[in-house]
Formats: C-alpha cells, sequence, structure tokens
C-alpha cells in the first residue's frame, strides 16, 4: 500500500512572533515534500484553495519547483478543482510537471470543498456539478488524444481539430477523483474507471465502508475490474513520539482550523473531550505515536482494501519543526510496519 501525506499549505491569519505568511509557508513547504521523499513515502498532495488561510492557490507551481528537489515521490495535487478551471490548461501544466518530475505527476480532480473559485473565476455556483461533469469529460479526451475535437457543452466551449501540448511522461497521465462522500460521485468515477480517494474527516471510518464496496460493484457493472482500480483513503493525522505529544500538538491548530470552519458553515464548535474521543480505535482521527498509528492504518486497510493511504497533518498554525519530526516518524516507523502487514494480504 503506498502512504503519502497532503496539505493546503495553511497560514497564518494573525501577527505575532509564530506568525507564518505565505512565503514563510511554502518555503517551509519545499523542505517537507524533501523530506517525505527522503525517508521513502511514496506521494504528496498538494491542495488549491484561494483564501487567505491558505497559500497554495496554484498547486501545480509549487509542485513543480518540489519537483527539482526530489527523486522518488509522486506529486499530486488534493485537489484540482476542476469546475472553476481550465481542462486545457490543467493538462498542459501537469503534463510539463510529469516532464520535469521524470513521470510522477498525478492529477486529483475534484469539485473543491470551498466555492471561493466560483465567483473567482466568473462561474455559477449554481453550475457546480455539471461544470464539473463536463470538464472531466474534456480533461480525459484531451489526456486521450494529442489532437482533440470537442463538440462543447452548455458550459464548455468547441474545440476543434486542435493539439494539446506538451505531452506528459506517462501514458495515460493518472487522473483521480477525490469524493467526499456523495454517492453519485462515487458512481461516476468508477462507471469512468478512474481511481477514488475518499476523504474522511468526521464520523467513523467505517460508516464509509459502503462507498468502497459501491465503487467497485458499479466499476464491475461498467466493464472495469475492480481489483486494477486504485483506492485512496485521506484523513486527518499527526504523529509524535508519544500519543499525549501527539495529541497535544495537533490539538490547538486542529480545532482553530475546524472551528473557524465550522463557523462559516453552521457547524457547533469542536473541543478537547470531542477530539479525543475521536482518537480512538473507531475515531477519524489517526494521531498518536508511530506504532499507534501503524495499527490504526492496518485495521482501515483490513476494511477498505485501499491501494494508498494519505494523511493531511500540516493544519493550521503548526510549528515547522515539529512536523518535519512528524514526517520524519511517519516515513521510518509507521510506514515499515503499515507496508510489513498490509504486503501479507
Amino acid at each position: 500500500m503506498e502512504l503519502g501525506l497532503y496539505t493546503f499549505a495553511d497560514v497564518s491569519l494573525t501577527s505575532g512572533p509564530d506568525t507564518v505568511n505565505a512565503q514563510t509557508r511554502l518555503n517551509n513547504l519545499m523542505e517537507e515534500i524533501e523530506l517525505a521523499d527522503q525517508v521513502g513515502l511514496d506521494v504528496f498532495g498538494l491542495g488549491e484553495h484561494h483564501r487567505p488561510d491558505y497559500a497554495a492557490s496554484a498547486p501545480v507551481v509549487a509542485l513543480a519547483a518540489a519537483s527539482q528537489r526530489t527523486r522518488h515521490i509522486r506529486l499530486s495535487s488534493a485537489v484540482t478543482v476542476l469546475s472553476s478551471d481550465d481542462p486545457v490548461r490543467v493538462f498542459q501544466q501537469f503534463s510539463t510537471l510529469d516532464l520535469l518530475s521524470g513521470g510522477r505527476a498525478e492529477i486529483m480532480a475534484g469539485r473543491g470543498s470551498f466555492i471561493e473559485s466560483f465567483p473567482l473565476f466568473g462561474y455559477n455556483l449554481e453550475d457546480y456539478d455539471e461544470l464539473f461533469a463536463e470538464k472531466l469529460d474534456l480533461l480525459l479526451r484531451i489526456r486521450d488524444s494529442e489532437r482533440v475535437t470537442w463538440a462543447g457543452g452548455r458550459l464548455t466551449p468547441k474545440i476543434n481539430d486542435r493539439g494539446v501540448y506538451p505531452r506528459p511522461v506517462q501514458n495515460p497521465l493518472p487522473v483521480w477523483i477525490a469524493v467526499g462522500g456523495t454517492p453519485q460521485s462515487v458512481v461516476r468515477a468508477a462507471q469512468l474507471g478512474l481511481p477514488l480517494a475518499l476523504a474522511i474527516i468526521g464520523g467513523e471510518p467505517t460508516r464509509f465502508a459502503p462507498f468502497l464496496e459501491l465503487y467497485r460493484e458499479a466499476a464491475q457493472r461498467a466493464g472495469h475490474d475492480p481489483a486494477k482500480l486504485a483506492t485512496s483513503i485521506n484523513v486527518h493525522g499527526f504523529v509524535a513520539d508519544t500519543k499525549q505529544q501527539a495529541a497535544d500538538d495537533f490539538y490547538t491548530p486542529q480545532a482553530e482550523v475546524m472551528n473557524r470552519i465550522g463557523r462559516e458553515r453552521g457547524w457547533g464548535p469542536t473541543s478537547r473531550a470531542h477530539f479525543d474521543q475521536s482518537l480512538s480505535p473507531n475515531g477519524h482521527l489517526f494521531v498518536g505515536d508511530p506504532e499507534a498509528v501503524a495499527e490504526k492504518i492496518i485495521v482501515m486497510h483490513r476494511i477498505f482494501k485501499n491501494s494508498r493511504f494519505m494523511i493531511q497533518m500540516a493544519i493550521g498554525a503548526l510549528p515547522h519543526a515539529k512536523l518535519m519530526k512528524a514526517i520524519e516518524l511517519y516515513g521510518t516507523k509507521v510506514a515499515p510496519i503499515v507496508r510489513k502487514e498490509t504486503a501479507k494480504s
């Protein structure tokens, strides 16, 4: 099973001695991706957001920079908000990343968890799903053919036998579909035979198992071999030398972010008691010492039979030194345990 990390490159929204601005955050990010590569992690994903609390509005630019400091780790978006982007440019950018990295680029396409990109780029939020469907269709056509003829859709313009360049090292360039638990999105990925990334950031992870079952059943009905389709479970988590240290380091920045988003969306505030409950074997947070985190990942693999596992550790204003230590532990302590155990299945 592949093991990886993803982040949105959070920045500080307040000033003070520990303030992390966009420049500092992006420089730190380069060190984090480089370390993830050095300790043998398989993939690093970078999200796309257009808000003041994140520095990653152009993930492929940062990933291209990271490609020159790494040798083995795969470099993915997490996610590319395809509904408000241009599929031609998305393909060109990730194809360029693929060339620069020697064939390590991936597109993780999704509709996005925030809506800021829609008014920013002149799109109507009411067209949220239709935009994604049309643009995904076009992206896959570009991926499959050097010259593209596209009749256009209600929301996308016509293309008449035009070449799209450069072409990537990988053929085909990997395109994943990222979902948050919408059955229609799961079925769409299955019908297209595309890898699926399922985000689990709340509730008991086991309640998401039916989505993977639905995905595999729908893929088989569509004529795709489910055994050949990659699946990823994407979660929040953190690793430290002890469970107590991991919880103490992760709680404050994670709670600040979740409460801020919660105020926007009408969620109730979190608490340390709720956080601690989420650390249980049935909880959604993968926080603890290396052995505990590894065991929880292994248990989830038995349930989901996923081929990839991604952790978002860098949430909020988490100190860079602590994050670097967590990445080191993930790669040198957690990963060997998980790989040894999952290789048996």
